[in-house]
């Protein structure tokens, strides 16, 4: 067959190869696999699917999700109401409060232009547990945020759930007026620390620490209006983090992100950044009152290195996720990124150490000065106590407060908030990336599973158009991360807003803001029935048990279980790997000569690549079929040949190709009938394909039609177009027949 693409080729074009080149060439940073496992939303909601779907609720607004494991139930703050469902399933009975907005501030927002439906009521955006007994919940109020608590009781089998109506506060600082502003809070040892803005117009936002449950009104927040504190922050997410052993030492990490004060004022970037504050801050004695004394922040960096210093940065931090380890002081720090660019539009997962984080804050500080007024990094010497140290009698008697701090170090903290460093992540690079897709990744929790060979962080990430992926990324040699994406689940059809992970169930928990679902962590009966389907999966919690793909446990030990994460090869864990060139059944085809036929060939995977090869009749040479040739179109359910000769005769082989694994999964025998011949030879069982129109190309190619399904559905064309015409056939009769009744049996006659 000719070549493709032979010939001269121009000068100009020639130039554009040449130009174009490095960018193909940097593509392949970017390659990217399919899902093994793809569920479609009518899937998801089958009887056959292991999804379980809540409807109960009839107010919506399900953005928060507080998951007690141990008492196990799942509380859902939604409009004007509060729901516990059983942890075990969605399907038990659930228990509510009514907790509406007063009707003075509904009236009042409804008059400042608020819609009354999605403005105007108290949308529950805080759920946090007090103590044992209690959870603390905040609410919009519409617009008028106001807080209590829930009392449970200590019956783990009825909890009292009831809403303490006597104990209600005002919100301000502690819950946002508006329902759709980004928000985040942490209650430890009795204070709240919050991140959010503290007016109707959402213009003055600020991180704050309230005492919850006492008299006392102290308070403590960030300069208001001032940009290098904050500027237009949009907040994401809130932890303790101890960071010594001594308890003066703990502090309160705060990841949000903001307009850059860094950038010029035509430029306007946004990037992303983690702050921290003392927990013992109690702000300055003679400046600083009722202020941060302690606050710092530095950036985020999420970005993909690229040639010659050009990298692509994911600046905008959408979820953040503490995934904790055995030592408290050094958890693990996940975040999704997207970027910010109009152009290029893409998601990203980062980890960050906490060792990296400390080390920005324990840098050099940013500093701005010059003629041009630029951001340096300051050089100049440091008061001590070092800006943003926590006080502590134990290291310093002279400082046993922030108050005691002398007034260089107040004074310097309220200019030098900005560390010089950012954080870089580990590996330096993403662990996922995910590009050039319709959507956006906005939310994520991370499982740490013990596998056969070795612990893997499963990312389970909600995007804005109702799906949930799950993604395994594999460290790899020389730093390098090799990225697995296992699942893609069409869950909603609207954006995911909250996500719990309850690992003692197996269990994922995921709210739109109409619904919440409940999804098992695997399907690995989903994978296949072979045991190299099972190992090519690379799914941590599936393995093959000797007879199925099945859930793994590690404590289950047992010798017939065969799994490899790390380099999915079944030729290592499976042994009886049959499926031959012998035992793939072979299928005689008969096509027309001048016409074109489809020979099918799946692959059990969308990670798999299919490859054919043919064999001649008449010479009994073989040779592989490359895309590209003519008269032959690649698709992804097969092959399609067209403008049939008798050189097309002879055996056609399809195997597919994953990794170092292949095997044989289609076989055809091919014999063309010459065409004068046609009519009188053409085989009983089997028949010819005729020419096929491009809109028929398009339903075996695009949609995703078997031949079988293709046939079918041309065939029920056919009978329709059949019954239409007995139906048209048979009114004209009914009309003809009418016509000379009239005739025979004229009017006056019948009325005689």
């Amino acid at each position: 067959m000719r070549a493709v693409g032979s010939g001269r080729t121009g000068p100009l074009l020639a130039v554009l190869i040449q130009v174009m080149l490095p960018a193909f060439r940097a593509s392949e940073t970017w390659s990217q696999n399919g899902p093994r496992l793809q569920l479609s939303h009518t899937e998801m909601r089958s009887r056959n699917s292991s999804a379980v779907f809540w409807h109960g609720g009839s107010s919506g607004g399900y953005q928060t999700l507080l998951l007690d494991e141990d008492r196990g139930w799942l509380l859902v703050g939604g409009r004007d109401h509060v729901y516990m469902l059983q942890a075990e399933s969605l399907t038990q009975p659930m228990r509510k409060i009514h907790w509406p907005a007063g009707k003075e501030h509904t009236e009042r927002c409804r008059h400042a232009g608020k819609n009354l439906s999605t403005d105007c009521a108290n949308f529950v955006r805080l759920l946090q547990p007090f103590n044992k007994t209690h959870v603390y919940v905040c609410g919009t109020g519409a617009y008028h945020p106001q807080c209590t608590y829930i009392y449970l009781g200590h019956s783990v089998e009825e909890p009292a759930f009831t809403l303490l109506t006597h104990t209600v506060e005002s919100g301000r600082g502690k819950c946002p007026f508006s329902p759709h502003e980004s928000f985040t809070a942490q209650l430890t040892d009795g204070e709240l620390y919050a991140g959010t803005s503290v007016d109707f117009m959402g213009n003055n936002a600020a991180i704050f620490r309230t005492s919850v449950h006492t008299s006392s009104q102290h308070y403590i927040r960030t300069e208001a209006y001032h940009d290098y504190w904050l500027n237009e922050p949009d907040f994401v997410g809130s932890y303790f983090i101890p960071d010594t052993h001594s308890l003066d030492d703990d502090k309160v990490y705060f990841f949000f992100k903001e307009t850059a004060v860094e950038s010029n004022q035509q430029d306007k970037r946004v990037y992303s950044r983690v702050a921290r504050v003392c927990k013992n801050d109690i702000g300055g004695k003679r400046s600083l009152i009722n202020r941060w004394s302690t606050f710092l922040k530095a950036r985020l960096v999420c970005s993909v290195p690229g040639p010659g210093g050009m990298d692509t940065h994911f600046d905008e931090l959408e979820d953040i996720f503490l995934l904790e380890t055995k030592d408290p002081q050094n958890p693990v720090i996940y975040g999704v990124f997207s970027t910010s660019s109009s152009v290029f539009r893409g998601s990203a997962v980062c980890v960050y150490s906490m060792a990296s984080i400390r080390a920005a804050f324990n840098g050099p500080f940013a500093h701005k000065e010059g003629p041009d007024y630029r951001w340096v990094e300051y050089k100049e010497k440091i008061p001590y106590p070092r800006p943003g140290t926590c006080p502590s009698e134990t290291y310093d008697p002279l400082h046993k407060s922030t108050r005691d701090f002398p007034d260089d170090v107040v004074s310097f903290m309220r200019g030098h908030q900005l560390m010089w460093e950012p954080v870089i992540p580990i590996y330096r690079r993403p662990v996922f990336t995910h590009i050039n897709t319709s959507y956006r990744l906005k939310k994520l929790v991370v499982d740490r599973v013990e596998a056969e060979d070795g612990q893997y962080d499963v990312l389970h990430l909600g995007t804005d158009d109702g799906r949930v992926l799950k993604v395994v990324s594999i460290p790899k040699e020389n730093l390098e991360i090799e990225e697995v994406v296992l699942e893609e689940l069409s869950v909603f059809q609207s954006p995911i807003v909250s996500m719990e992970l309850s690992t003692k169930r197996q269990v994922l928990f995921v709210s739109s803001d109409g619904e919440v679902a409940q999804l098992p962590l695997q399907r690995c009966e989903l994978y296949g029935k072979a045991c190299a389907d099972c190992c090519l999966a690379r799914d941590p919690y599936c393995a093959w048990n000797g007879s199925t793909c099945s859930s793994y446990f590690p404590s289950n030990k047992r010798r017939a279980r065969r799994q490899d994460v790390r380099y999915g090869d079944p030729w290592s864990q499976c042994q009886d790997l049959g499926e031959g060139f012998e035992d793939v059944e072979l299928k005689t085809v008969y096509a027309v000569e001048s016409n074109s036929t489809f020979l099918e060939c799946t692959p059990r995977s969308p990670q798999a690549a299919a490859k054919w090869v043919m064999q001649q009749s008449h010479t009994q040479t073989t040779r592989e079929l490359l895309p590209g040739e003519d008269n032959i179109i690649h698709t992804g359910r097969g092959l399609l040949l067209q403008h049939i000769t008798s050189l097309d005769a002879g055996l056609y082989l399809c195997t597919t190709h994953e990794r170092s694994f292949s095997r044989t999964v289609a076989r055809y025998d091919l014999r063309v009938i010459a065409e004068p011949n046609a009519l009188t030879s053409r085989p009983p069982t089997n028949h010819a394909a005729s020419p096929l129109s491009y809109k028929e190309l398009n339903l075996i190619g695009v949609s995703g039609l078997t031949a079988d399904e293709y046939c079918e559905q041309l065939w029920y064309r056919e009978k329709r177009r059949q019954q239409k015409l007995r139906a048209l056939k048979w009114k004209q009769t009914s009309e003809n027949r009418k016509a000379r009744v009239r005739r025979q049996n004229p009017p006056d006659a019948l009325l005689q």
